[in-house]
């Protein structure tokens, strides 16, 4: 793993929107795997404004995002679908038809689950992954436990994850209980992976992923195991590996 130190949040926001781009102009149709909650939002506001400098176009870019919630509509204002188009897709010329994520409110979620799996496979697979860590380790919504193979499922929600992501909501109650996600074993086959970590609060989760060992109660650890994965982490998050 090679790892990127940067100053803080919006360096590191910065660096992800350059190796973002170097996708999107030496690729002719690159699928780029995205990433919602806070950690991406900084790239995403990068993009935005490369885009609207008119140095570069989406129109040729495929998009898949890793998660969604279970049972909340499109444009329901905590829903990811939502999240992404008020982030990033309503102000970038990325096509619709380009533009996948997971259906939290499919009729048949196993179904859904399985057509996910083959779409990204449909288009060769993921170029370059966005992930953020989780405190407890998950990447996706794939919590502690999950195994390293698993593709496209429903994952019960960890507490934890559940009280972090409860700032989006009115309270935690709120936080739904269920997601779909990609899974570990769907990320793994990308060909490049971007983990993003900001903030004295991933501090101890990423000298685990440094120093720790490769296991399943610790999802990110798998990451140890790709051939091509590139940490930017500002100072506040490297401050327990300084």
């Amino acid at each position: 793993m090679k790892i990127i130190k940067v100053k803080d949040y919006q360096e590191m926001s910065r660096a992800a929107c350059e190796m973002i781009l170097e996708k999107v102009k030496n690729i002719k149709q690159p699928v780029l795997g995205l990433a919602t909650g806070s950690t991406p939002e900084g790239l995403y506001r990068c993009m935005v404004q490369a885009y609207k400098g008119g140095k570069y176009s989406f129109q040729h870019v495929i998009t898949f995002n890793l998660d969604e919630y279970l049972n909340l509509d499109q444009h329901h204002p905590n829903s990811y679908h939502f999240y992404m188009r008020k982030k990033l897709f309503d102000h970038v010329d990325i096509p619709k038809k380009n533009i996948h994520i997971p259906n939290g409110v499919a009729e048949d979620i196993v179904k859904e689950c399985r057509r996910y799996d083959e779409r990204i496979k449909s288009v060769g697979n993921i170029d370059i992954q966005v992930l953020g860590l989780g405190i407890n380790g998950h990447i996706g919504f794939n919590e502690p436990g999950t195994s390293f193979t698993s593709t496209t499922h429903v994952v019960h929600l960890d507490e934890i994850t559940r009280k972090a992501n409860s700032k989006y909501f009115h309270n935690i109650q709120d936080v739904p209980y269920k997601a779909i996600t990609m899974g570990i074993g769907n990320i793994m086959e990308s060909k490049e992976i971007l983990l993003l970590v900001s903030g004295k609060k991933k501090a101890l989760a990423l000298v685990k992923l440094i120093n720790g060992e490769v296991c399943e109660q610790f999802p990110a650890s798998i990451l140890k195991r790709h051939k091509n994965v590139t940490i930017i982490a500002d100072y506040d998050a490297l401050t327990e590996l300084i």
